[in-house]
């Protein structure tokens, strides 16, 4: 099985590395191809009027002056001579759960896989105040190879993205497994900070705020809370079909009317 590893922290972070630690516990065919810097935060973003840059680092290590969605195409259509058979996106530093998988750069790396055609799964390691600074991956590397071979025994359908969280507690205080919905704060917890520079000119930074939440059953805000490995699956088909047929009913009365 060929592996495909990429992330949106960049081509030296730490969580890129136990990302591919864990990959080799399932092959011994592990590409990695990420970004030259760090990208958190960038979605599915392509770089389309900059070029691409490409830099090997070591054997089957590559870096992209790019997103990470650049990384995962580059990797597909160029660097590769046969695709992946797995994409696996991480391990992130912080979580990407509720409202943070739309700006995700993780998530997207996974995205970009699905929409290849590959099985891709989104790893991400919680943090909390006291480990902000120095984040430890191993209950990511401990129980994401399980997680993964679950995930391939069962087969991950066509369109769908799977996205992975794993708390912010030592791997032997993880209390389970939990497949989840994905979640949504009850608040919007971003701020705009104003500061300015030597010169006294303004400028600002996009902040965020800790509070606590009230979150849901069976969501994966939840589940990080309880201690437990979040395991959502994402659609790459965003239509709402409920609201769709209402529309469809809304525009053929109207169109009615007017005839």
């Amino acid at each position: 099985m060929r592996i495909l590893v990429t992330n949106d922290d960049g081509i030296h972070a730490p969580g890129l590395d136990a990302c591919m630690r864990i990959a080799q516990t399932l092959s011994d065919d592990v590409w990695v191809v990420a970004p030259e810097f760090d990208q958190s935060g960038v979605a599915h973003s392509l770089s389309l009027s900059d070029p691409l840059r490409l830099r090997e680092v070591a054997p089957r290590r590559f870096a992209v002056k790019g997103t990470p969605t650049d990384c995962v195409i580059m990797a597909v259509r160029h660097i590769l001579d046969a695709p992946p058979d797995l994409v696996l996106s991480g391990v992130n530093r912080g979580q990407n759960i509720a409202e943070d998988v739309s700006y995700s750069g993780t998530v997207a790396g996974a995205i970009e896989g699905t929409i290849l055609g590959i099985p891709s799964i989104a790893l991400s390691q919680a943090f909390g105040p006291t480990t902000r600074d120095n984040p430890s991956y191993d209950t990511a590397e401990q129980h994401g190879p399980q997680v993964i071979r679950t995930l391939l025994k069962e087969g991950v359908p066509p369109g769908i993205v799977i996205n992975v969280n794993f708390p912010d507690r030592p791997p032997d205080a993880v209390t389970g497994i939990a497949v989840t919905a994905q979640g949504k704060r009850d608040q919007n917890l971003m701020r705009i900070e104003a500061r300015r520079d030597g010169r006294q000119n303004p400028y600002f930074w996009i902040a965020f705020e800790r509070r606590v939440q009230n979150t849901a059953p069976g969501s994966d805000l939840r589940a990080l809370d309880e201690g437990r490995i979040s395991v959502t699956p994402l659609r790459i088909d965003q239509t709402d079909e409920p609201f769709m047929t209402k529309l469809a009913l809304v525009f053929e009365h109207e169109g009615e009317k007017q005839g």
